[in-house]
């Protein structure tokens, strides 16, 4: 395994009170693979991600990369795992320094971890080629790019240090539907010839089944279903996850009328103050009354199917 996250917690101190933005997430990640994490909206799944590459000090926990624990290392001692693990980051708009130019936001990254100045020139000419613009290109500045182009130069910066793990965080989300099959596709592509582990996180449950190895749904700060793509597409289990997958579109009217619809009643929870027992036993279905007591952790239900819901078969 690339990568073991055991326990992880994530809390933020407010005037309101301790937000619990991840609560006891724990899955594992082998060399290859790409696990999507999905979820509603505030659901913790950015903070997962940015909490494994230590942009946040877990709360408790722990992160386990290629063997070595990560979870309490300081700024210095994360630097040579921060070459090794690298995130692209959801806003193409945002994550570019404006006062840049392409050439040497893609350049940075070679100049913090030590690659020889003399190959800084090829090396940026070589990852624009490889996410398909040019070396011509280099010397101009993010705001001259479409949003697409701006998150293509955002995954060649990713690129620049020769990643083992790459935490794409909602990388499609603020792109044209007909941009995003291009960059998805591109990231495919990317893995294949350079052998990249990813944890694809995004809203578009369509575009994370296409990409996915294993899926994790997130609710309310805790992983909720975690199985195979087609496992978990095709035979979803826990109440959460079944509504979120008959809110697919289906392009054939006949086939989405015939599709049972499940609608969730309420509000997210407060992050500051969950639910006893289930999280989700306030907009469930299918709650009982054992539900605000009951331990829902993670089970197997078989095919390596993993579920929170003590209640299914």
């Amino acid at each position: 395994m690339i990568l073991e996250v055991d326990n992880l917690t994530k809390f933020f101190r407010t005037p309101s009170g301790l937000v619990h933005s991840v609560d006891g997430v724990s899955f594992s990640l082998a060399r290859g693979e790409t696990l999507g994490l999905v979820g509603e909206s505030g659901c913790g799944k950015t903070t997962t991600g940015r909490t494994i590459i230590r942009l946040y000090d877990p709360t408790s926990g722990r992160i386990n990369f290629d063997g070595q624990d990560i979870t309490t290392l300081t700024p210095k001692e994360m630097l040579p795992f921060r070459k090794r693990i690298q995130m692209i980051f959801q806003d193409p708009y945002a994550s570019l320094n404006p006062r840049m130019t392409v050439g040497d936001i893609i350049r940075e990254p070679l100049i913090i971890h030590g690659f020889p100045k003399d190959q800084h020139s090829d090396r940026v000419a070589h990852l624009l080629s490889l996410v398909g613009l040019n070396s011509g290109q280099a010397g101009r500045y993010p705001h001259e790019f479409s949003g697409g182009q701006r998150q293509r130069i955002g995954i060649a910066r990713a690129l620049a240090v020769e990643p083992e793990l790459i935490i794409c965080d909602e990388p499609i989300s603020a792109l044209d539907v007909s941009i995003q099959a291009q960059i998805v596709n591109m990231l495919e592509d990317l893995q294949k010839s350079l052998g990249l582990t990813y944890i694809f996180i995004a809203h578009d449950l369509s575009m994370v089944r296409h990409i996915s190895t294993r899926v994790a749904v997130m609710y309310l700060g805790q992983i909720v279903e975690l199985a195979g793509s087609g496992e978990l597409y095709t035979n979803p289990k826990h109440p959460y996850t079944i509504s979120l997958m008959s809110s697919i579109p289906i392009p054939d009217p006949d086939k989405s009328d015939a599709r049972p619809q499940v609608f969730l009643e309420g509000e997210i929870p407060s992050a500051v103050n969950p639910p006893s027992g289930c999280r989700f036993r306030t907009r469930c279905p299918k709650a009982k009354s054992e539900c605000s007591s009951v331990d829902a952790v993670l089970r197997d239900v078989g095919r390596n199917h993993l579920c929170a819901c003590p209640f299914i078969d």
